[in-house]
């Protein structure tokens, strides 16, 4: 062994005897989480700010209007991907590509994609974060990253207003996808890229 091998291992050894002759008391993680909402339902109105602060876009909608909302924001004939459960009534009009379990579509046609369309498990309006659980109207995993385009519809009593309600909401055992704005990430210059790791637009319906 090299002399700065027998050090290494010399401090080492002292390390492990001073933390054995004292070692460090236990430490008590608090669970108490607050779990109930604050004022009955989640704050909608909260979780459209933070959801916008991102930036992401947001717009309030009547259920009657999604359909007309979503097509107001995908370019005319572009390819529009959906999970195969998506109502038919909210991309009526627009040319929609039905992702099926037992037959998906091949990346390459999600790449070619403009925009995906999707409903979701719930929001939190603390975080301005969507969560996907791959329940209904949301599709498998790949269907929200490949796009660049992603609209999501949520209902306003999915909204949760914390992260311990929304844990408490969910089931660990399904696969979960927290988005919190469009996809963006930063190099070393802090130099800010958007795009990388998911859409780089998302457009927010929250429906009444």
């Amino acid at each position: 062994m090299s002399d700065s091998g027998i050090a290494r291992s010399v401090v080492l050894q002292r390390i492990r005897a001073a933390l054995a002759a004292a070692p460090a008391p236990s430490v008590v993680v608090p669970r108490d989480y607050e779990r109930e909402p604050r004022r009955g339902a989640g704050d909608v109105a909260r979780f459209a700010d933070t959801v916008a602060d991102y930036p992401a876009r947001v717009m309030a909608v009547e259920f009657a209007a999604i359909r007309a909302t979503v097509a107001s924001l995908v370019p005319p004939a572009a390819a529009v991907v959906v999970p195969h459960d998506l109502p038919q009534a909210w991309v009526d009009g627009v040319n929609a590509v039905a992702d099926h379990p037992a037959d998906p579509l091949p990346i390459e046609r999600l790449d070619e994609a403009a925009t995906v369309v999707t409903g979701c498990a719930l929001g939190i309006a603390a975080t301005g974060t969507i969560v996907l659980d791959g329940g209904e109207a949301q599709g498998r995993g790949a269907l929200t990253l490949i796009p660049d385009h992603h609209i999501c519809v949520i209902f306003a009593d999915q909204i949760v207003d914390t992260v311990p309600q929304a844990f408490a909401a969910l089931n660990p055992l399904q696969p979960l996808t927290f988005i919190s704005g469009p996809s963006a990430t930063s190099d070393i210059e802090l130099q800010r890229v958007e795009g990388v790791h998911g859409p780089r637009t998302l457009d927010v319906l929250i429906a009444e």
